[in-house]
Formats: structure tokens, sequence, C-alpha cells
């Protein structure tokens, strides 16, 4: 059961990537007061964080009613969670998740909170794919109580890196921020499938 909870927390911990996230908070929350920004680090990871509990809990059901198997949606969501890490490694993630801040605050987002960070930063593809394959992965019990906590877990982690995202910006710096988000991208470890 630690193997299971360890290796859960670490893969979403991975995808989800709360601190390479830190600099696209900040450009998402640019100019805006102190309290404000506070409110957005508190309300984006619960966002987040119901979004990925309601896909744990009815995910693999809804998947059910869809026709879709567990073993297609692995296939399927392996190959987003390689783009993904394709794109931390090669491409420019923070970088590209930053612009897409500023789009949306240029555009007068009604709630950054909402979008972009919940959706699609934090609770993106990636996540979604990860959570459901996980929860499949667990069945129902205690083994899909943990992936519920190991959720909410992470998403709290979020929650403090946006607290501190001011500090984390400092001390990594650009070039820390890219050697970061590249070293969890080459980290990640695979889902293991059901067997």
């Amino acid at each position: 059961m630690i193997d299971f909870t360890l290796s859960a927390f670490v893969t979403l911990l991975l995808v989800i990537d709360p601190v390479g996230l830190a600099p696209a908070f900040l450009a998402a929350t640019g100019g805006m007061p102190d309290k404000t920004k506070r409110t957005i680090a508190l309300r984006a990871p619960l966002i987040a964080a119901s979004i990925l509990v309601v896909i744990a809990l009815i995910g693999n059901w809804l998947l059910r009613q869809l026709g879709i198997g567990i073993p297609a949606f692995q296939i399927a969501g392996g190959l987003l969670l390689f783009g993904v890490s394709y794109q931390m490694i090669f491409g420019d993630r923070p970088h590209r998740e930053a612009r897409e801040a500023d789009k949306a605050t240029s555009e007068h987002a009604f709630d950054v909170a909402v979008f972009p960070l919940a959706i699609p930063m934090m609770a993106g593809p990636g996540a979604i794919a990860t959570t459901l394959l996980l929860s499949g992965d667990a069945g129902y019990g205690a083994r899909l109580a943990i992936i519920i906590a190991v959720v909410l877990c992470v998403c709290l982690i979020c929650m403090v890196c946006f607290a501190s995202a001011n500090l984390i910006a400092r001390t990594l710096g650009r070039t820390g921020n890219a050697v970061l988000s590249r070293v969890l991208a080459c980290c990640s470890p695979p889902i293991r499938c059901s067997s």
C-alpha cells in the first residue's frame, strides 16, 4: 500500500509540477493586489482538486458509458503523457504556460483562478489522464481513497507554491526554472498498467 501511495503521489506531483507553475501564476496575477493574489492562490488549487476528485470518482464509470476500455485509455493516456514529457524536455513548457497566462490576463479573463491556472495548467489533459489511470488501477475502497488524498495533497502543494511564487521565482531564476522543469520531466515515472 505504501508503494502504491508513493508511486501515485510522485506521478501526480511530476505531472502537475507545482514549482514549475509558479512563474505562470506570477504572469497570470501580474499587477493585481496582494489580497487578490492570495485569493487566487487559494481558489485555483481548490478548483483543480475538485475537478480531479470528480474524475477519480466517476471517470472510469464515464469511460464505460462511452464504451472506452481502460486499456485503450491507458494507451492514449501514455501517449499524451509522453507528449507532455517531450514538450517539457525539448519544448518551452514554462514559457508557454506563462504566455497562456499573459494572454488570459490581457483578454481580461473573468477569473484567472479558473482559466488558465486551474484549467488547463493544473487539471489539464495530463493530470486528468493520470488521475483516471491511477483510479482505474486503484479500483474502489481504500486505494481510491488514497488517490483522492494524493490529489488533495498535490493541490495543497500547489497552493503553497502559488503563495510563495515570488520567492520561488527569485530563488530559481530563469535558468533554474528551465532546468527544474526538464529534470522533473526526465524523472517522471511510468504509470503502471493494471494486469
